[in-house]
């Protein structure tokens, strides 16, 4: 092969960017194009960029330029930018950063080809149309995740108005894909290893919503649980006025759903969340995280915060940090809130001075790194199926690997100090220690023997 068509992609942002990533990686192959496993291998710089805030927006510009540096140097013949750094910020981007070889909004990563087969030339073309691209199981995908673990994106867009967020701007409506398709797509990554199949959307329990008739979320889970070879099946970002009693009955009948749910809250006062554009239901949160405790199969429950959104006083703070304190989450990530240009709340008065927005961000994770701490401590002298993920990055010591209530790359995770484990396995580990967001433990080789078959 042409070695300058050789190419490597530098995928930012979320596990939904990362599945475009992946795309555009097979379509790629499936075009001529060599994947480069390194920059150093490669003649041409492809960026699947997130431009959601500013501090994502500034990370691609900084991939961008060094990628640029690297093209001035002789080591990379072309630099193509895509993704919603491109869809938010346009045609001004042809003059700011002229070096870059070509651009692709959301709704054109498909395309990627056509640009790179342009003459070099050529003016850098500029991609950007209405974002409709829905990509199926029939599309060219290369998985970058490990070989066991997968996303799957079940729909595009957003239809929902928070006030804080520029997401339907760049990536259109909610588009649901088919289910059909789904599952076909499910059981392609099963019969070539795939164990753990992670959903993602931007509102995961919106699927179908907007295809009425044609199946939900529910239901794709009733047909993906009995996909031969799919140990886990893992539910990402779901609106908390979707949680469903029929959903939560899935979870405690069906081993294969992990006991996990993902559900960014952003804030629990009233008055707050109608600023924000997400209406509060009849369902108080705490009432929510109740009756998701109230099922047999304890399920962990994950969320994210938003601290400083504009009208944040004093005592609404404190009916947060009450919530945390009270509700004993699992998993919990801050962050502050950011006016970003084209949103709404960009505009709205009563702005909380940034550093007493960081203050209550501080505050509410100190006080969760309690909560972990002293939750943690119920899992020593308990075996758990752990998935085993390889050798630990900070030591060749230990194994690393997470439980069915970890999620890849944002939860904790289980460092192995004892026993040989098999990459991509579910296998039993004895839990010795807590330290935090992680466990400790060995493994229970004769008790995976023997229910195994091994």
């Amino acid at each position: 092969m042409d070695p300058n068509k050789n190419v490597f992609l530098i995928s930012l942002g979320c596990a939904k960017n990362r599945v475009d990533s992946e795309h555009m990686l097979g379509i790629l192959a499936a075009g001529g194009f060599g994947i480069a496993q390194s920059i150093e291998e490669a003649r041409i710089a492809v960026i699947n960029t997130c431009g959601f805030i500013q501090a994502a927006a500034e990370e691609a510009v900084e991939a961008i330029l060094e990628a640029v540096r690297l093209k001035q140097e002789g080591r990379l013949k072309r630099v193509i930018v895509a993704g919603c750094f491109v869809q938010r910020y346009g045609y001004k981007l042809l003059r700011e950063i002229p070096e870059v070889d070509g651009w692709l909004g959301t709704g054109d990563i498909a395309r990627i080809v056509r640009v790179l087969e342009r003459p070099a030339e050529d003016a850098p073309p500029m991609l950007i149309s209405r974002p409709t691209y829905l990509a199926d199981h029939a599309v060219p995908r290369i998985q970058s995740t490990p070989f066991y673990s997968a996303y799957l994106k079940i729909a595009e867009g957003c239809s929902h108005g928070c006030t804080y967020c520029i997401i339907p701007k760049l990536r259109g409506p909610y588009r649901s894909r088919p289910l059909e398709s789904l599952v076909e797509e499910a059981g392609i990554m099963a019969s070539r290893g795939v164990r753990e199949i992670n959903l993602v959307a931007q509102d995961t329990t919106f699927y179908g919503g907007d295809r009425p008739g044609e199946g939900g979320l529910e239901d794709l889970l009733e047909a993906m649980v009995h996909i031969r070879g799919i140990r886990w099946i893992r539910l990402l970002y779901c609106h908390p006025e979707r949680i469903s009693d029929r959903l939560l009955q899935l979870i405690e009948d069906h081993e294969v759903i992990c006991p996990y749910l993902d559900i960014p809250l952003q804030h629990v006062n009233r008055r707050q969340l109608t600023a924000m554009g997400r209406e509060p239901g009849n369902e108080p949160p705490m009432a929510l995280i109740e009756r998701i405790r109230s099922r047999r199969r304890a399920i962990s429950v994950r969320t994210t915060l938003m601290l400083g959104f504009p009208g944040e006083t004093a005592s609404m703070f404190r009916e947060l940090r009450e919530f945390v304190r009270q509700a004993e989450l699992d998993y919990l990530g801050a962050f502050v809130f950011s006016p970003e240009q084209g949103a709404r709340a960009a505009r709205f008065a009563g702005a909380v001075p940034e550093e007493a927005a960081q203050k209550r961000r501080e505050e509410i994770m100190a006080l969760q790194q309690e909560i972990v701490e002293r939750r943690s401590r119920r899992f020593v002298g308990r075996t758990l199926p752990v998935l085993v993920e390889g050798v630990c990055s900070e030591t060749d010591l230990l194994l690393t690997g997470r439980t069915a209530t970890m999620a890849p790359e944002v939860d904790g995770r289980v460092l192995i100090n004892e026993g040989r484990g098999i990459e991509g396995e579910i296998m039993p580990v004895f839990i010795r220690e807590a330290q935090g967001y992680d466990l400790v433990g060995s493994l229970d080789i004769e008790h995976w023997a023997v229910n195994s078959g091994h």
